[in-house]
């Protein structure tokens, strides 16, 4: 007998979950790999309600919604886009402190975070726990 599949999985979305990260960074062939898997360990530290996945083919991480996607495709090294799902929030307005000039704002409700490589995410990593706490209080 079959088992039900999840909401998720009938969509064709990816598993969620550490085990589906694992896989993803265990193929992925990039420049900065070691700068991507030492930003999953930034992020994932900075609150323990923090879970992971592979979702817009990168790993993210979630509380109660998805709030950030790593970015592989930057220029130079990797990033970090804030948001607050999938959808943009009319009206949203997020406010965080930010004293070390790391947030650049896409819009009220999305930011990017920019890492040239894996020596500046781990020199950076308390400033960016810092503003994961704050980002993840507005979803």
């Amino acid at each position: 007998m079959a088992t039900p599949r999840s909401k998720a999985n009938r969509r064709g979305a990816a598993p969620d979950g550490a085990a589906s990260v694992d896989a993803f960074l265990l193929n992925l062939d990039h420049p900065h790999k070691d700068a991507v898997e030492a930003l999953r360990e930034v992020v994932l530290g900075s609150d323990p309600r923090i879970a992971q996945g592979i979702k817009w083919n990168a790993p993210s991480f979630r509380t109660e919604e998805y709030f950030a996607t790593t970015h592989l495709r930057a220029k130079i090294g990797i990033g970090l886009i804030l948001h607050l799902g999938a959808k943009a929030r009319e009206n949203a307005l997020v406010e965080v402190d930010d004293p070390h000039g790391l947030v650049a704002w896409l819009a009220a409700d999305r930011a990017a975070l920019s890492f040239a490589d894996v020596g500046e995410v781990r020199s950076r990593a308390e400033a960016v726990r810092a503003i994961i706490r704050q980002w993840i209080t507005y979803l």
